[in-house]
């Protein structure tokens, strides 16, 4: 799906969400085995309800209808972000500081020059700096990493069991 038609479809959701006090996490359409699946993830400070993703997806539902951004067919779904919710902008970093998180970059890195480049790292989110995000890693080695922004390809946060 091109750029132009997420932002359209974007400006159509988030009118509905921010009238029922929800934000958007993420918005995808892609294909899964035939199908193409717009994918709506929604939450709100105390947590996301059934009726919630009900109420959204039916009034989504009823938006899409009538503006039509999509020519194809397609599966709507609404749902929660889940305990590994993603953190896509800026303002996750700082909204779930404190938090575990696991962060993959786009390129190969060594932020903390133990002399090996890698790209996955996991640990507590510290919060964003002007230079990226601060981690403090939770393996053997420990210490704290700043991945600049540009360079996170993903990044969720990781539930402690």
């Amino acid at each position: 799906m091109s750029t132009e038609l997420l932002k359209t479809i974007q400006g159509l959701v988030d009118p509905i969400l921010n009238d029922s006090g929800l934000e958007c996490v993420d918005l995808e359409f892609k294909r899964e085995g035939h199908d193409q699946v717009l994918r709506i993830l929604i939450d709100k400070p105390d947590g996301v309800s059934l009726d919630d993703c009900i109420n959204v997806s039916r009034e989504v539902s009823a938006i899409l209808e009538v503006e039509d951004p999509i020519s194809k067919a397609y599966r709507l779904e609404v749902s929660s972000p889940g305990l590994d919710r993603p953190l896509k902008r800026a303002e996750d970093f700082e909204r779930f500081s404190g938090q575990s998180v696991k962060v993959k970059t786009c390129t190969m890195i060594d932020p903390d020059g133990r002399g090996y480049k890698r790209k996955t790292f996991r640990g507590e989110l510290l919060g964003l700096t002007d230079e990226g995000i601060c981690i403090l890693q939770t393996d053997k080695k420990g210490g704290k990493v700043v991945l600049p922004l540009s360079e996170i390809a993903k990044a969720n946060l990781e539930p402690e069991f």
